[in-house]
């Protein structure tokens, strides 16, 4: 391959299919005030394939939803008896996510607690006095939605998480590792004893290698049970380092015997660091950290899921679901403004991918000292239409960028899209001589492009 030249894309080299259920949120159209902010269209067109339910009370203010502790108030009630719970807004929620096209990726237990670090001053981390009690309660959580029961529904609800984080400290857990891994194995053995047919699993880790991940899963191997899949997550401003961690998930959970168990990244999200996020920074420090050239909310935020997306379809990862937690914020979709921001985009590009190509091509990449770009080509099922996603991570080029393609001879380009520092899906002028594709950069660093083709008539 020319040095000039980032990357070649062979469309005659079919490499496999592309996998959806990497590209989920941890985000849904809000419950709470959507009588003023309806955004069920908006996430229509991000192409979701899951939504998982963690701390989506924290977005919801008001509404007592999702978590246990809301659905079962009086943990000392018979679990048996429907009318002890409270499902009313959770069914709201989960009919109001699942009319935009995305399943439910159900997470138990609590959302995160930020009042304290100290144990004795949180309410829903604790330690659940009676593991087998508790147990019950989820069981007659999932029975409602996926079996009819109290009034309920027979959601296809697949994936069901139990709790969030657990070594991260109270603010999660305010037990020890040991006290969480029999807890852990209690739920898992109780719901799969009756639901055989859904996926059960987690924990949500920080990270997927520790004592505490190593204490769950020789719990889940003493008691000779293997959960049906394992997640984890990871914040970072590295592509490679989230990239490979399904690899490393993969390696630990085979060390164990658990070769069936699917890995899942169901949080995950740039990060530069934590020091505008907490409400006590200063407000201008906020606002950078959100919403400045490197923050959690612009284009190298937005051109990092693309750049992790792209090189995940080629790991061992089952399900993925993005940070992405309420629509504003931090970790939204929308800037201080209400403003759709840089990352709403960048999943919208990303959704339009796997929600109209099905299969991937061979793409290689030119070594680089850091390397800044990623790359896919991709082909509809009936072979009539092609696409190239590229990602530009923090290049320093300011001119062009030139790629080799073979194998689109009989296809013409018919849309081609740009999302960069100052533009949002806007229309591109892409340059096509002979097998080379050339696109313009408007700045130095982070930008990406969408091209379209389809077969010549």
């Amino acid at each position: 391959m020319a040095t000039s030249v980032k990357a070649a894309f062979d469309f005659s080299n079919i490499k496999g299919k592309l996998n959806p259920a990497q590209h989920g949120s941890n985000s849904a159209p809000p419950y709470s005030r959507r009588w003023l902010f309806n955004m069920d269209e908006e996430f229509k067109s991000l192409h979701f394939m899951y939504a998982r339910t963690h701390d989506w009370p924290l977005w919801n203010p008001g509404q007592r939803l999702i978590d246990t502790h809301f659905i079962f108030p009086l943990m000392h009630l018979a679990p048996q008896d429907p009318k002890n719970y409270y499902f009313r807004a959770t069914d709201e929620m989960l009919r109001i996510t699942q009319a935009t096209g995305m399943k439910i990726f159900y997470r138990l237990g609590t959302s995160i607690e930020h009042n304290s670090d100290q144990a004795n001053e949180h309410n829903n981390t604790l330690v659940p006095e009676d593991f087998d009690h508790y147990a019950e309660v989820l069981a007659g959580i999932v029975r409602h939605y996926t079996q009819g029961w109290a009034n309920g529904f027979y959601y296809d609800i697949e994936y069901w998480e139990i709790w969030n984080e657990p070594e991260l400290g109270t603010q999660t857990w305010c037990g020890t590792k040991e006290e969480f891994a029999r807890f852990f194995v209690t739920v898992l053995k109780r719901l799969k004893s009756e639901f055989p047919k859904i996926k059960v699993g987690g924990p949500a880790f920080t990270t997927p290698l520790g004592e505490w991940q190593n204490a769950v899963l020789q719990a889940c191997k003493d008691a000779n049970i293997a959960p049906d899949f394992y997640s984890c997550h990871c914040y970072t401003n590295e592509p490679e380092k989230l990239i490979r961690r399904p690899r490393e998930a993969r390696e630990l959970l085979d060390s164990f015997g658990f070769t069936q168990t699917e890995v899942s990244i169901n949080e995950w999200h740039f990060r530069q660091d934590w020091s505008g996020v907490t409400s006590r920074a200063p407000r201008d420090l906020v606002r950078y950290t959100m919403d400045g050239p490197l923050g959690h909310c612009n284009i190298q935020s937005a051109v990092f899921n693309l750049a992790v997306l792209i090189g995940w379809q080629d790991e061992p990862l089952e399900s993925a679901c993005y940070y992405g937690a309420g629509p504003d914020g931090s970790f939204g979709y929308r800037d201080h403004e209400h403003r759709w921001n840089k990352c709403f985009y960048s999943m919208r590009m990303f959704g339009e991918v796997v929600s109209q190509y099905v299969y991937k091509v061979a793409v290689d990449v030119a070594p680089h000292p850091y390397r800044n770009i990623y790359a896919m080509g991709v082909l509809s099922e009936d072979k009539e239409k092609a696409a190239i996603l590229i990602a530009d991570y923090a290049g320093n080029e300011a001119a062009t960028c030139s790629f080799a393609i073979k194998g689109l001879e009989n296809y013409r380009c018919v849309e081609a899209r740009i999302l960069d520092n100052t533009l949002d899906l806007a229309p591109c002028q892409v340059n096509i001589h002979g097998n080379t594709l050339t696109v313009a950069k408007n700045d130095p660093g982070s930008a990406a492009w969408l091209i379209e083709f389809e077969k010549s008539k």
